[in-house]
């Protein structure tokens, strides 16, 4: 009876201690997750014109002094500083009565020559009727041919300095020695000017156009000069007798507030040799610059974009996809079994946010370009497909704006939300 009760309890237990090892057997079982989620997006294929990229300053295209060029009391001034100007308006009045009695001493003693010039005709005249009749000397003839000479000598003396005299009293008015902006008076009313040095008095600029200068490195310029060689042979230019400006080269400018290169000008001139100290070659640009407050001042801080050439059917990615270690640039591309390959690329330019891939990448590769983290070379992930143009920078700022507009049309027509 014991023996009985015993074997049937130790069944239980057996069953028992078999149910729990079938259960530890199932709870160790592995089970493999599923892939990561990443978001991959095939290249944008563009044209895309390849740029060098400089650092400049802006110069006005004229500039010019305003200077008294006779001394005297200044004694007016005739404009409003910071205004424009047209060349010839007058500027300043210098007091003009010590130069208009210079102007009447001079004027009188041409007179004065005139006459003698006259009197010595007559006389000459007449030594020579009467030599002519034997009823004079010879030496009467050449003494008043001489005076007559002289007299000549004299008038034109006189005249230089009655055209001197005119000229200094016109110096008196200073006027704008081109058209521009002027700017204020160095010397105010009722000083003393141009006493021993031609004081300046104020300076007048042009700011339309205007010229910004740059320097073009030795590695850059062996790389333009040939492709400026084929720019002139494809115009039918003959370079030995045209003008920088001629070839009509575009370039680009924006200012440190300015995004991107929103001002266009016109490659203008380039100085005649490189610079041995600095090793480049100073370059010069001309841009319009209208109206009487212009966007572009002498001495702003530019920076400039030259257009080299294009190239066609161009890979575009993301710069956030872009990565860097020890070994390089790569990307991370998806085949087709959905596994994360490496991807050593060469980068180029930035475009509108996207980076042009010089080399290493296809049209067809799947790149990926968010949860990066999650995608390791050799592994499988779940690609969800996005379009890299909604990747650019200018999709991306357009995306934003709609968010925003969409926040601020909710938050004037607030709805109430209700449950079932």
């Amino acid at each position: 009876m014991f023996s009985g009760k015993y074997a049937a309890n130790s069944v239980v237990i057996s069953s028992f201690i078999l149910a729990l090892s079938l259960a530890g057997c199932e709870s160790n079982t592995y089970v493999e997750p599923p892939p990561p989620k990443v978001t991959v997006a095939q290249p944008l294929i563009q044209d895309v014109t390849d740029y060098l990229e400089f650092t400049g300053t802006l110069v006005a295209s004229e500039k010019a002094e305003a200077r008294a060029r006779v001394s005297g009391v200044l004694q007016s001034m005739h404009f409003i500083p910071g205004t424009s100007v047209t060349e010839g308006d007058l500027l300043f009045v210098i007091d003009p009565a010590e130069y208009q009695a210079d102007l009447q001493a001079a004027q009188a003693e041409l007179a004065g020559a005139k006459s003698n010039y006259d009197r010595a005709k007559i006389e000459y005249g007449r030594a020579q009727t009467l030599y002519k009749k034997k009823a004079g000397a010879e030496a009467d003839v050449v003494k008043w041919r001489v005076e007559r000479e002289l007299a000549s000598a004299d008038i034109l003396r006189a005249e230089a300095k009655v055209a001197r005299a005119e000229l200094n009293l016109g110096y008196t008015q200073v006027t704008a020695p081109l058209t521009g902006r002027v700017g204020r008076n160095e010397v105010d009313i009722g000083n003393l000017v141009g006493e021993g040095e031609a004081t300046v008095l104020t300076e007048v600029t042009l700011f339309d156009p205007i010229y910004v200068y740059f320097n073009l490195n030795e590695r850059d310029l062996l790389r333009v000069r040939d492709i400026y060689k084929e720019v002139v042979e494809a115009k039918g230019l003959n370079p030995d007798a045209i003008g920088d400006r001629e070839m009509e080269i575009p370039l680009y400018l924006g200012l440190a507030n300015e995004e991107g290169y929103p001002h266009e000008g016109l490659y203008d001139f380039a100085e005649s040799g490189v610079d041995p100290e600095t090793g480049t070659l100073r370059l010069r640009g001309i841009l319009d610059n209208p109206g009487a407050a212009p966007d572009l001042l002498p001495g702003l801080f530019a920076r400039i974009r030259m257009p080299l050439g294009n190239r066609p059917d161009m890979p575009l990615v993301t710069e956030r996809a872009i990565g860097n270690d020890q070994s390089g640039t790569y990307l991370l591309v998806v085949n087709s079994k959905d596994v994360v390959e490496r991807r050593s690329v060469k980068t180029g330019q930035r475009k509108d946010g996207l980076i042009v891939i010089e080399d290493g990448l296809l049209k067809d590769d799947r790149v990926v370009v968010n949860g990066i983290q999650r995608a390791r070379p050799g592994r499988k992930v779940a690609p969800e497909p996005v379009d890299m143009a909604s990747l650019t920078a200018s999709a991306m700022r357009q995306a934003a704006q709609q968010v925003e507009q969409d926040a601020q049309m909710k938050r004037s027509n607030p709805t109430t939300e209700t449950g079932d």
